[in-house]
């Protein structure tokens, strides 16, 4: 895991609540999202990110990400006792920058990767894209029998997006508050986990490794409008409903049983839960419809409140921390939860040996 700078909550507050144009709603929705401190690679309070063109924040995005991702990815590899010698696979999953050549590139370069080894780029999947980025490079994997190594590396900061004239005019819209939301909630930061041959395991930089039995998926497309990214002159635009919570209602227990059956699993038999924090509606919304104690929601609410979402890479810092405070027991499973566009709910399924 790799972080930039970290900034206080409150602190950011007083920027944005002239920004927000000091509306109360604002700062109730600010209050509540259960997050203390986050990491920011851009400051606005120190530059005028919020007016940059989306050609400026694309430049600005290689100059973070990649001490971001070079750091993550080479202590991926320390805890797994590799080299970049020893890669068949480097993915990358990143929704926040564009460049070309792009990181799976230029990080393989600077840190001595193959240059015949296979490199992949998985963009625009937003918050959930560690965990179909974890069952693409297990699968590799278990057809070559060579190491993977997965990168996630996200900079929300740098899409602050310019003041808006419906709110401080009075009449905010539905997008005025989406942006509120966004910006309350996303962060920073890179994370990464490499993938050994021996039984598909993986190393998150915890305690234990776990194998990766396999990775689901459900879409419900019938409210694709309800987040993604919009692409704009001053960077990218979050749409993000109010509504996901009530999506996630509707599926995630289907999801999650559903694919610990095709194992020969309940709930049982689960000791650890990596859920992506989108926010702390949304966890509280998985944790009662999985029926989970405090204590199982707690690595999750921990990364919350002090890294916030950080999109991509949170639910690998999630499953760090894991498995650096809980006991995965032998025979016993972990489930990893990631949700984001489409509107997409992505689950993996790890067992423990």
């Amino acid at each position: 895991m790799a972080t930039p700078p970290r900034v206080d909550q409150d602190d950011l507050w007083e920027f944005f609540r002239e920004h927000f144009a000091a509306n109360p709603l604002v700062e109730k929705i600010w209050a509540s999202s259960g997050i203390v401190t986050r990491h920011y690679a851009v400051d606005p309070r120190k530059e005028p990110s919020t007016e940059w063109t989306t050609g400026e924040r694309m430049r600005r995005y290689l100059t973070e990400a990649l001490p971001l991702g070079r750091q993550a990815a080479a202590d991926a590899l320390t805890s797994a006792g590799l080299t970049p010698a020893d890669l068949g696979l480097f993915a990358v999953a990143s929704s926040t920058g564009h460049v070309t050549p792009g990181l799976d590139i230029l990080l393989s370069h600077e840190l001595g990767m193959p240059a015949n080894m296979r490199r992949v780029i998985i963009g625009h999947m937003g918050c959930h894209a560690a965990v179909p980025g974890l069952g693409t490079v297990a699968e590799y994997v278990a057809v070559h029998g060579k190491p993977a190594l997965l990168l996630c590396v996200e900079l929300s900061s740098l899409h602050a997006q310019p003041k808006s004239p419906t709110l401080h005019a009075g009449n905010p819209t539905i997008e005025d508050f989406e942006q509120i939301v966004a910006h309350s909630l996303f962060a920073d930061g890179a994370a990464a986990v490499v993938v050994a041959p021996f039984e598909r395991a993986f190393s998150a930089g915890g305690t234990a490794n776990l194998e990766v039995l396999d990775v689901t998926a459900l879409t419900d497309g019938s409210v694709s409008d309800y987040m993604g990214l919009v692409v704009t002159d001053h960077g990218f635009r979050m749409r993000l409903s109010p509504q996901v919570p009530e999506v996630l209602e509707r599926h995630v227990a289907d999801l999650v049983t559903t694919l610990l059956a095709a194992h020969g699993h309940t709930l049982d038999d689960v000791d650890g839960w990596a859920i992506h924090p989108g926010g702390a509606r949304i966890l509280r919304v998985v944790a009662d419809q999985l029926q989970l104690s405090e204590e199982a929601t707690a690595p999750s609410y921990d990364i919350l409140r002090e890294y916030g979402n950080c999109a991509s890479p949170t639910v690998l810092i999630v499953l760090q921390r894991l498995l650096r405070t809980r006991e995965i027991r032998p025979g016993k499973v972990a489930v990893a939860l990631g949700f984001g566009p489409g509107l997409t709910l992505f689950a993996a399924l790890l067992k423990a040996h």
